[in-house]
């Protein structure tokens, strides 16, 4: 893997299979001292109210995607792309590059204010190949039945809605495939701290190897 979007910053994709904590994780790196891009953040900004990206999804989806202000819908979006391959492949060939060019520009300017490793957390990350693009890639993952409970007490789902989410996706194990480093998420959260602990200091030694320094 290899990346010019940070120019002299190692850019560290962060990602996992649906409910795995791929969040809970990035707040850990966050509190270490890593600046933190989120794609569903980036996502949220550019399918802002009145913007072209909402427009075209709109176009492309249906009206039914917005809310009474104009806004996009998310949970009217998620029952569709769940239930519809097709519907979720046309709205992630709208957003995706958007996304990805909002990211780019973020990671330049952290770069220019020094910052050494950046971490980029987005769910889709091995299924765009975006993987692809950085100069790292940690994976978090977490036993399927943690994972099913957690889909269903965060966002209200049965248990077969909460399968049919996992299903949707690339199984864990192939991004772990895939990672420079693993974080299993499925014990004590002290358990989780520690290995992200130890991930950062090995990112940050990466950074310093990356940059000439001793």
């Amino acid at each position: 893997m290899g990346t010019t979007m940070g120019q002299d910053a190692l850019v560290v994709g962060l990602t996992g299979g649906i409910a795995a904590g791929k969040s809970t994780v990035a707040s850990m790196f966050h509190e270490l001292g890593a600046p933190v891009l989120d794609a569903d953040n980036l996502a949220r900004e550019v399918t802002a109210r009145g913007s072209e990206t909402l427009r075209r999804i709109a176009k492309e989806l249906g009206e039914q995607i917005l809310d009474r202000a104009g806004e996009l819908d998310r949970k009217a979006l998620g029952r569709l792309v769940f239930s519809d391959p097709g519907a979720r492949a046309r709205l992630e060939a709208i957003v995706h590059p958007v996304i990805a060019g909002a990211a780019r520009e973020r990671i330049e300017e952290l770069a220019r204010d020094g910052h050494s490793v950046v971490i980029y957390e987005a769910a889709l990350l091995v299924e765009t190949g975006r993987h692809r693009e950085m100069d790292r890639l940690v994976v978090v993952t977490a036993g399927d039945a943690a994972r099913i409970a957690r889909l269903m007490a965060r966002d209200g789902l049965d248990r077969a809605q909460a399968e049919a989410r996992l299903a949707a996706q690339l199984p864990q194990r192939q991004k772990a495939e895939l990672a420079d480093y693993v974080i299993d998420n499925s014990g004590p959260l002290a358990q989780t701290r520690a290995r992200a602990e130890s991930v950062w200091r090995a990112l940050c030694a990466d950074a310093d190897r990356r940059s000439g320094n001793p």
